[in-house]
């Protein structure tokens, strides 16, 4: 089952309170300081990340079984560690990219 976290949305200049992931090449916010779980995000111009994740807004969802999740899916960017305490990967589902995070 799938667990609401956040919307990542594209922005073209960095925001207040971004923290930037060298990297990634991206700067980001903590989107539990925002009233609707935003979180907004500032890729730099040679970010590695695939462009519909830079061009589009994404979902974010907290998984059980990120394995499972991403069988058979249209997977953008394969699972990579989120620090030491969850790993996440990115797939596409209606068009969109969604983020799916398993905590460890």
């Amino acid at each position: 089952m799938r667990k609401f976290l956040h919307i990542g949305i594209p922005s073209a200049c960095k925001k207040e309170g971004m923290t930037y992931i060298p990297e990634m090449k991206l700067a980001i916010t903590d989107p539990s300081m925002s009233k609707h779980n935003i979180e907004w995000l500032c890729f730099d111009y040679d970010c590695p990340m695939p462009k519909l994740l830079q061009e589009s807004t994404h979902i974010a969802y907290e998984v059980e079984d990120i394995d499972a999740e991403l069988k058979g899916a249209n997977i953008l960017v394969g699972k990579s560690p989120l620090g030491d305490k969850a790993v996440l990967a990115f797939i596409v589902e209606e068009g969109i990219p969604i983020e799916l995070i398993q905590n460890l």
